[in-house]
């Protein structure tokens, strides 16, 4: 036991170093170790006042000023810790097998008061409603045995990027612009592909995968992936296109937008999902949960995304998968879109 124990303090210690490192000023590496030594050990209240009095009681007020001035004033890389905290995870990680996917997901912090940078009335997961706080947007590589968080960016919202009062009052670097929460997951998938990082689908839930600018930035880096998408999102009967714009009668402006007809026009993928014959729906064990293997019924085609009429360009054909629970249902719980790069287009 006590052999189990030492050898957890020098892998702590030296995950420390590595940190501290990365930070490049010694006179941090102190208030990192503590701080760290704060969120490890029990207690609910992860705050830095009471992290100071579980990790030195006798000098609460210096220990609590040192790490406060450590996180909330002095300048460190989250990047670059964020990079460390990867590395070290990856190595063992592949002891569980291949990275199966990169996850992008939101994290909200329901926040009470107003000053908080990025605090706002938005959607927040773990209370499932709109409410005041904050939304941080995360890209973690995962397997079926292990995660790690490997990109992480509060989102700043519209409101907050032009209040030029409340960034300067905040402390918000001029850098800082607004973003979609889709673009800012997008620059470090982008960015980690260059890295070399492993190889996996990309997997986010309805409110990145249905952003058509999103999936079509990812398909021509050959990154697969697997999102969500509404179920009204209009798309392409399988083997159906839009026809190409009229013919150029030698007259003003030559058309460019593609042509569609009452009997030639896309379809929901809702009411798509709800014609398919019983025969074309699967039982697929897709996940193990606290009650045992999980199991619904899919069905899987191919189609191609309805984009706006305004343009000749005809998207490329992608595969949806729909999720259907319970036998005769008439309607589709989940879509997905799917693009494996690379893929035969006649699978």
């Amino acid at each position: 036991m006590a052999h189990t124990h030492d050898a957890r303090e020098r892998r702590f210690r030296e995950y420390v170093e590595r940190l501290a490192a990365a930070l490049g000023h010694a006179d941090r590496h102190e208030p990192l170790r503590a701080y760290l030594v704060g969120l490890c050990l029990p207690g609910e209240r992860k705050s830095i006042e009471p992290m100071a009095a579980r990790v030195d009681p006798r000098h609460v007020s210096a220990r609590y000023q040192s790490r406060h001035h450590f996180v909330a004033s002095a300048p460190w890389e989250a990047a670059a810790l964020l990079r460390v905290a990867r590395n070290w995870v990856l190595g063992p990680m592949a002891r569980h097998g291949p990275v199966g996917a990169w996850i992008v997901d939101d994290t909200a912090f329901p926040k009470k008061g107003q000053h908080s940078v990025g605090v706002a009335r938005q959607y927040c997961g773990a209370l499932g409603k709109p409410e005041n706080g904050q939304v941080a947007v995360s890209l973690s590589s995962a397997n079926a045995a292990v995660s790690v968080p490997v990109a992480y960016e509060l989102y700043l919202p519209e409101s907050w990027a032009r209040d030029r009062a409340r960034r300067r009052e905040a402390g918000v670097p001029a850098a800082i612009r607004f973003r979609p929460h889709w673009q800012i997951a997008l620059a470090p998938i982008l960015a980690l592909q260059a890295e070399g990082l492993p190889p996996a689908p990309v997997a986010a839930e309805a409110a990145y995968g249905d952003v058509t600018e999103c999936r079509d930035r990812l398909t021509p880096a050959s990154i697969p992936y697997v999102v969500g998408v509404k179920g009204e999102t209009t798309v392409w009967r399988p083997g159906r296109a839009p026809w190409p714009p009229k013919p150029y009668g030698g007259r003003g402006r030559p058309p460019r937008g593609v042509r569609r007809t009452r009997s030639h026009r896309p379809v929901r993928l809702r009411q798509l999902a709800a014609e398919l014959p019983a025969a074309a729906w699967r039982v697929v064990a897709w996940r193990e949960g606290p009650r045992g293997t999980m199991r619904s019924r899919f069905a899987r085609l191919r189609v191609r995304p309805a984009h706006s009429r305004r343009t000749t360009r005809h998207a490329p054909a992608r595969r949806v998968a729909a999720d259907r629970v319970a036998p005769g249902q008439r309607r589709a719980d989940e879509v997905l879109a799917v693009d494996a790069a690379g893929d035969d287009p006649g699978r």
